[in-house]
């Protein structure tokens, strides 16, 4: 029988793996089920890395928005959020600007329930659902909130999501449709995988996730490269997600095992 907990949904399918839950899966978060751990340890035997690759992904958000915290951005639009785990975008910017605001976009409902339990008292940060590849309902739902003045940059984040987009869904255009709508001096901030790093685990990775809601969709870093169009690239540019500024000032020696292409931009 599947699981039906308090905190779940009624209209989840809690027999159907998610991105989102595996990915909290990963991180050690436990908001998911059997059959998202079931997926999540297939994941595991095609990656052997993919929790340290989870880690590192949500080690280059927190790096990102305190990039964009430091060079003066307060407001922030996190595209495909996903299940909130230690180390949000709200706590992260907010810690180190009281002021900044978040607005979270996520569709499965399971993420969005869990984020407005925890955000039920920050009149800074809410989370909207709707689904990231309709930027018209996401903006419309965003405008609505009051949070965000698109008159003032705004910190974009599409971190761990995209390869979730399928080729004829335009990945590319849909960023271009956020980006259209920010003035100049908003930021990007995104991060893909991609089959130039291990090719092998890549597609095996790709045929375990056919078997969940979300399939993976990998891209070149060329392709990853071309999302930022209408932004330059901060260094060092797009690179392994070990390789993005780390804290440490280490270089890490095997960084093509992250399997992820990572960069930001700053809108021209």
């Amino acid at each position: 029988m599947a699981e039906r907990l308090s905190w779940v949904p009624n209209e989840v399918d809690t027999g159907l793996p998610s991105a989102a839950r595996i990915y909290d899966y990963l991180l050690g978060g436990g908001h998911n089920f059997a059959a998202d751990r079931a997926l999540a340890e297939k994941f595991l035997r095609a990656q052997p890395n993919a929790r340290t690759i989870a880690r590192l992904n949500r080690a280059f958000l927190r790096r990102a928005v305190l990039h964009l915290v430091d060079v003066g951005v307060r407001q922030f639009l996190d595209l495909g959020s996903g299940i909130p785990t230690v180390g949000n975008v709200h706590e992260i910017a907010q810690k180190a600007e009281p002021e900044s605001r978040v607005v979270y976009v996520d569709y499965e409902d399971v993420a969005v329930a869990h984020s407005r339990m925890i955000l039920e008292d920050d009149d800074r940060t809410t989370i909207l659902q709707e689904d990231l590849t309709d930027p018209d309902a996401v903006l419309a739902g965003v405008r609505a909130t009051g949070l965000i003045d698109f008159s003032e940059p705004v910190g974009l984040l599409t971190v761990g999501v995209l390869h979730f987009v399928p080729p004829e869904q335009d990945p590319g255009g849909v960023v271009a449709a956020y980006r259209d709508v920010v003035v100049p001096g908003s930021y990007l901030a995104l991060s893909q995988f991609t089959s130039d790093l291990q090719p092998d685990q890549m597609a095996a990775v790709v045929a375990v996730m056919r078997g969940s809601a979300n399939p993976m969709y990998p891209r070149t870093r060329a392709e990853i490269t071309a999302m930022f169009d209408g932004f330059d690239l901060v260094e060092p540019g797009v690179v392994p997600l070990p390789l993005w500024r780390p804290e440490d000032g280490a270089v890490d020696e095997d960084a093509g095992r992250a399997g992820i292409f990572a960069g930001v931009g700053r809108k021209k």
